[in-house]
């Protein structure tokens, strides 16, 4: 899969912007702040209908600007075009259709354009809380398993309806387990996926580390649920009273995480910044391997500051590696150093475009 052409408005600072790339490597060059990252984050925005950061969806559209849209012509493995586009308006919130239908629901988006992304911000996921790391899981699970997410979504509900149970003082036992048993029902699916899920990709994760550092050492990731010990049914009647008093379900699969690990200790506490970095590139790029398999579609992979706090033979084996026959598909890279990206470009046999970002504005260049 890949995009073909994007149109933008009013997107951050891109005021305006019509784009075609290349199905291979699209560079990006430009000082920070210009919009290099913006237009991963319109392209990240297309696919998922939700930003590539942490912010509110009301910090997309330019400032000063009621509006935005962000339109995108996809031409699938299949070689069916599909046309997306995905607006906000200030006061009436997101409108987000495909092919000019619009979705009844966002979720029924979810998974049909897969994308993997590499940020800077990615060291949240080793240093951060555990939520992050559950955002995570839930984002990669929900693109390829649809079973999964309206699981996760079921759970979600039941799980405010229990903690609004829990605040507003109910004490009837058959009430708290009239919401629990659909809690249990879809905690069980989600544990038993996000399980085999973290099975399934440790392998991919364990040899794109050992390739990416030149095999200097060894990472690990490992899935932590109280469900790994005993039944949600069981948790929640012994954590009822508890509950009760702090106003709040305290335990459950909504406080599962992904552990980290560098040999025998702890990625989290011990690891420098560019193994976290070379970390959450190789997880990163496992589970672009995890959804080309299960969806059988290429994404689209976009790497966001890939050279900063990495060393040159790191980087070097990341582009090596996204860059051969190992089946990376359309690849867009920023960077400040345009140094960085001719020897990208220099070492590609592939279709590939060099852009220039200047104030929201793009530029093909040659080289």
């Amino acid at each position: 899969m890949r995009i073909e052409r994007l149109d933008i408005v009013n997107f951050k600072n891109i005021q305006e912007a019509s784009l075609e790339f290349s199905g291979g490597v699209n560079c990006l060059l430009g000082m920070n702040g210009m919009g290099k990252s913006n237009l991963l984050e319109a392209i990240h925005f297309l696919c998922l209908a939700r930003p590539m950061q942490s912010l509110p969806e009301s910090a997309l559209p330019r400032h000063g600007s009621e509006m935005m849209m962000v339109k995108g012509s996809f031409m699938m493995d299949t070689g069916v075009s599909e046309n997306v586009s995905c607006g906000i308006v200030r006061g009436k919130g997101k409108t987000l259709k495909c092919n000019g239908k619009e979705y009844q629901r966002i979720s029924e988006h979810i998974g049909r354009f897969p994308v993997v992304t590499v940020t800077p911000a990615d060291h949240s996921i080793v240093g951060g809380a555990a939520e992050e790391r559950r955002k995570l899981m839930d984002m990669v699970i929900s693109q390829a398993d649809k079973t999964y997410l309206s699981h996760l979504i079921r759970y979600n509900r039941s799980l405010d309806s229990r903690n609004r149970m829990l605040r507003a003082g109910v004490k009837d036992k058959l009430l708290y387990e009239s919401v629990e048993t659909a809690m249990e029902d879809s905690a069980n699916v989600i544990h038993s996926t996000r399980a085999s899920w973290v099975k399934e990709i440790q392998p991919v994760f364990r040899a794109r580390y050992s390739e990416i550092s030149g095999d200097a050492e060894k990472a690990s990731i490992r899935y932590s649920s109280i469900l790994n010990e005993e039944s949600l049914r069981d948790i929640l009647d012994s954590t009822r009273a508890k509950d009760q008093i702090l106003g709040y379900t305290s335990k459950g699969v909504h406080r599962d995480d992904l552990l980290t690990g560098l040999g025998d200790y702890s990625m989290r506490r011990l690891g420098s910044q560019g193994q976290v970095k070379t970390f959450t590139i190789a997880l990163r790029l496992a589970i672009y391997s995890y959804l080309r398999k299960v969806s059988g579609l290429t994404p689209i992979l976009l790497l966001d500051d890939i050279f900063d706090k990495l060393d040159s033979s790191r980087v070097g084996r990341i582009m090596e590696m996204v860059s051969g026959d190992d089946g990376f598909g359309q690849i867009f890279i920023t960077d400040t150093n345009r140094e960085h990206l001719d020897e990208i470009l220099g070492a590609i046999h592939g279709e590939s475009k060099l852009f220039t970002v200047t104030d929201g504005e793009f530029e093909i260049i040659d080289y």
